[in-house]
């Protein structure tokens, strides 16, 4: 799930231009709002890597009567992504529209120079660990043969087609394959700005963007073809909700909403997000479930809390300053997460799986994600990102 949100600018800074500045593109705030997003989106995918060690070990932590419940935090990492990638595009839009002042103006160098500041560090030096621990035969990062192999791995990784892998050789060791959402995210922002630069100033963009909307749900189900990693990791199944980002960055720099219409956006899409995380989980509806259609409607949910985020400049009470510091290092701790839940789940099982200590698990291994996340930020990726930057 990677969901990683990289951004133009530095992920921890979501900003977004004050529409009531004589220079917005140059005024910059952090958007409270967009960083609970993504602090939700990272806190599903940890829970759901848990608790699939959970129950890849057989360990019946909770009672069948309380599972829906459960599932509606603890099974929710494919929405989590889902909610990355609308963010993701929303800050890259708007950052470039900022940046450039339209997306017509866009600078195809500076723009790919920038992503690879903030991604490759990360990714390269994630790729040496992966390897290195391959090559020790550490168990939960070795890539088989029948998986491609370690070459293999290595190759769709730096090429952006780890889905793809997955989707023909079966799943990769979770450490690699939580890699399929970086290449959906990066295989858009690679064509993003070539488009932009050409079609921006046209309708055909915005073609384009609602193209990628309406072909969401096909992709996750008809074009799928019944091959189940597929219809999660496929490139046009997450970019519906990337391109749903594009279009809200696109609005909010055009409309100026009325508090009342801020806040009818905030509760309706707050609705659809919990509908589609706990509802589905106690009332499930085939017609949504079944159709690809959920994927859209958190993206849309996602989305329209965003307007509200971006134009209201709501700042978060302390109770979610922990949550707003996670959706911060989002990125770091989408890469880095899986270290965490190897090694607290080894912990676990020395002791012999006491079930009593499950919940302890969970929230030990989020507190231990985040604060891994924040010295990798802290130490590594915001100085490399900052010297490549200035260079």
């Amino acid at each position: 799930m990677a969901l990683s949100t990289p951004a133009l600018v530095h992920p921890a800074t979501s900003t977004v231009a004050n529409p009531d500045a004589a220079d917005s593109h140059r005024s910059w705030k952090r958007l409270d709002g967009v960083d609970v997003l993504r602090g939700l989106a990272i806190l599903f995918v940890v829970l759901n890597h848990v608790h699939m060690r959970l129950l890849i070990a057989g360990v019946p932590y909770v009672a069948d009567s309380h599972k829906p419940l459960l599932a509606s935090l603890v099974w929710n990492g494919q929405f989590g992504v889902q909610i990355f990638f609308a963010v993701s595009g929303f800050l890259i839009t708007s950052t470039a529209l900022r940046r450039w002042s339209a997306l017509s103006n866009i600078s195809v160098r500076d723009f790919y120079l920038l992503r690879l500041a903030r991604i490759a560090p990360m990714l390269l030096a994630l790729l040496a660990v992966m390897t290195a621990l391959h090559y020790a035969h550490i168990g939960p990062f070795v890539v088989s043969g029948n998986r491609g192999g370690l070459g293999r791995a290595l190759l769709a990784a730096l090429t952006l087609h780890v889905n793809v892998l997955q989707a023909h050789h079966g799943w990769l060791p979770a450490s690699w394959g939580v890699l399929w959402s970086l290449s959906v995210e990066e295989m858009f922002y690679l064509f993003f700005p070539l488009v932009a630069r050409f079609l921006g100033r046209g309708k055909f963009f915005l073609t384009i963007l609602l193209c990628f909307v309406a072909l969401g749900p096909f992709a996750r189900t008809l074009f799928a073809h019944g091959n189940e990693i597929w219809a999660e990791q496929s490139y046009l199944g997450g970019m519906d909700a990337i391109a749903l980002g594009c279009l809200t960055a696109l609005l909010v720099n055009r409309i100026r909403f009325s508090r009342i219409a801020l806040r009818a956006f905030a509760g309706a899409g707050a609705a659809l997000i919990a509908s589609i995380l706990v509802g589905l989980r106690l009332a499930y509806v085939p017609l949504i479930g079944e159709s690809g259609l959920d994927m859209t409607i958190i993206a849309m949910g996602t989305c329209m809390v965003t307007i509200a985020a971006a134009q209201t400049r709501w700042k978060g009470p302390r109770l979610l300053v922990p949550l707003i510091r996670l959706g911060q290092r989002s990125y770091e701790v989408y890469l880095t997460h899986m270290f965490v839940v190897f090694a607290s789940f080894a912990i676990f099982v020395h002791y012999g799986n006491p079930i009593w200590s499950a919940p302890l698990l969970f929230v030990s291994t989020v507190i231990a994600t985040a604060v891994v996340g924040d010295l990798v930020g802290r130490y590594f990726s915001e100085p490399v990102n900052r010297t490549l930057r200035e260079r």
